[in-house]
């Protein structure tokens, strides 16, 4: 049973409250990107290997998605406000330890912790966002969300690189550096987010949050490893992908079955939800491909240093900031989303393809252009998918309902990234040793150059680097030729979305019915 609701906020108000919610959403997506371009820096500290480069990038992602449901119904239950608060404690606690790591082992433990902050940062912001808003005024702040995800992706490996080479800074300030950002936010959110309190009797699904945690864990450590620790058919594949999907199996057997599910299996009687999960899914690894294989073009292929190749990448932040901004306001004006998702869904895929096309030689012109169309689509797209959902389900089940779609955008992504990546390093070896053997070097070379890792092309022969580049570029291409179905497949999900009209209050909408056969629409 609920409180009577607070005053509904005022536009002054939510600007405010939005303040905060927007700065924690920033540290937190920060924290995944940052450390991308001083990791060979950190594990050079620590003596780490390439094992530890993947865990320590891989340990985040998997605990930030895992969590993220749990996150999700934990807000259904209790306080939103305070929730939201204690991840960001989390996040501070995390990465201050991670900053004071002497080892690998501490850093990548440090860093699981700081994914379950992160985690409940990253849902919790759009929850409480919808329950300060009506889906209807809804559209013209989650643009701001799309802005701020675009700035802390694309910024995060600007800032990491500038930070590890100011000398009386240090890696460890890729660390340090959220921290004083989420001490303000905490202090923003106690005095201006005034939400309803939900008072009943709290039960959490401890087994279900246990299942769901071990599932996603499961496939997505073999997805990693595969391929590089291991071959794909190995008796390590016969062994984590028949128990990731039994885990899930019996992760949906506890959910059907438990009082308080974390992922309730009614939300998904609604069309809109499931065909949103899995756009998301599919959006995710385009959202977080183009994050991390544009880095690698631009300092592989083009020989830029990380600031620069940040700021290459400005087309494609600016894209997806001015048309998810944009399109909020026309969405709050107008009252109808689907058009977004459809052009944004279309738009995406048009840019992975022109991506396809790219090799270390592109004009930048040509490069921009393709860059600013994969940005506008991610705009149109990312935000709007949490939309349509919050729109669909009731008011109860809003923290649930948005969470899942956040951790199937978040689970695509982080599996299809690591996949790509196995098939840019494949494709990469394959090009440069055509590349020495045409040059009449020793393929074995290949090695030395970098095929098998990531190489530093100011230690190279000046000879072997244009076969360098160009093998980077040419793999890169793929990678993106690779990725354009998927974002293909999601806008042929999005036209299968039925639209229902924004809801203006924060009533149950009457005429969501219809929405819930997936076959009778």
């Amino acid at each position: 049973m609920s409180a009577e609701p607070t005053e509904p906020m005022n536009h002054r108000q939510v600007l405010e409250a939005l303040s905060g919610l927007l700065l924690g959403l920033f540290v937190a997506v920060l924290s995944s990107t940052v450390v991308s371009n001083a990791l060979p820096r950190i594990l050079n500290d620590l003596h780490g290997g390439q094992a530890a480069y993947t865990w320590v990038i891989t340990a985040a992602l998997l605990s930030l998605t895992a969590s993220t449901p749990i996150w999700g119904k934990l807000s259904d239950l209790v306080s939103k406000k305070l929730l939201v608060q204690v991840a960001l404690v989390i996040y501070i606690v995390s990465s201050a330890l991670a900053g004071l790591s002497q080892n690998t082992s501490e850093l990548i433990a440090c860093r699981v912790l700081q994914g379950i902050g992160a985690g409940g940062v990253t849902a919790l912001a759009q929850i409480c966002l919808a329950s300060m808003v009506p889906p209807r005024e809804r559209g013209r702040y989650s643009g701001y969300f799309g802005a701020v995800f675009a700035l802390a992706t694309i910024g995060g490996p600007l800032i990491g690189g500038v930070i590890v080479d100011t000398s009386w800074l240090g890696w460890r300030w890729c660390f340090y550096v959220g921290i004083p950002f989420s001490l303000v936010a905490i202090l923003v959110l106690q005095r201006t987010l005034k939400l309803p309190v939900t008072k009943r009797k709290v039960r959490i699904d401890y087994l279900g949050s246990l299942l769901i945690a071990a599932a996603v864990s499961t496939l997505m450590i073999w997805i990693s490893l595969a391929g590089q620790n291991y071959a794909w058919i190995s008796w390590q594949t016969a062994l984590m992908v028949p128990g990731g999907l039994l885990l899930a199996a019996l992760f949906v057997l506890v959910e059907s079955r438990a009082a308080e599910p974390i992922i309730p299996l009614s939300l998904f009687r609604y069309r809109t939800v499931s065909l949103a999960a899995v756009a998301s899914a599919l959006v995710g690894i385009g959202m977080y491909g183009a994050t991390t294989f544009l880095s690698q073009y631009f300092q592989l292929a083009q020989e830029k240093s990380p600031t620069m190749a940040g700021i290459m990448t400005l087309p494609m932040i600016l894209g997806l900031a001015i048309s998810s901004t944009v399109a909020g306001r026309l969405i709050t004006k107008y009252g109808r989303w689907k058009a977004y998702l459809v052009a944004g869904t279309f738009l995406l895929a048009v840019g992975f393809g022109l991506l396809g096309t790219v090799r270390d030689d592109t004009a930048y012109p040509m490069l921009a252009l393709y860059m600013a169309l994969t940005g506008i689509g991610l705009g149109l797209t990312m935000q709007n998918l949490v939309l349509a959902v919050q729109n669909t389900v009731p008011r109860k089940e809003l923290g649930a309902a948005s969470s899942a779609v956040t951790f199937f955008r978040t689970m695509g992504g982080a599996m299809g990234v690591t996949a790509l990546g196995a098939l840019l390093s494949n494709r990469v070896t394959h090009y440069l040793t055509e590349n020495l053997v045409a040059a009449h070097i020793n393929p074995a070379a290949a090695a030395a150059a970098g095929g098998g890792e990531i190489p530093d092309l100011h230690k190279l022969p000046r000879p072997v680097v244009p076969l360098v580049t160009d093998a980077f570029g040419h793999g890169v291409g793929e990678v993106f030729l690779v990725a354009a179905p998927f974002a293909l497949l999601a806008f042929l999900v999005v036209l299968l979305i039925r639209e229902v009209p924004l809801r203006s209050g924060h009533e149950e909408a009457q005429d969501r019915q219809p929405d819930l056969q997936l076959v009778k629409d």
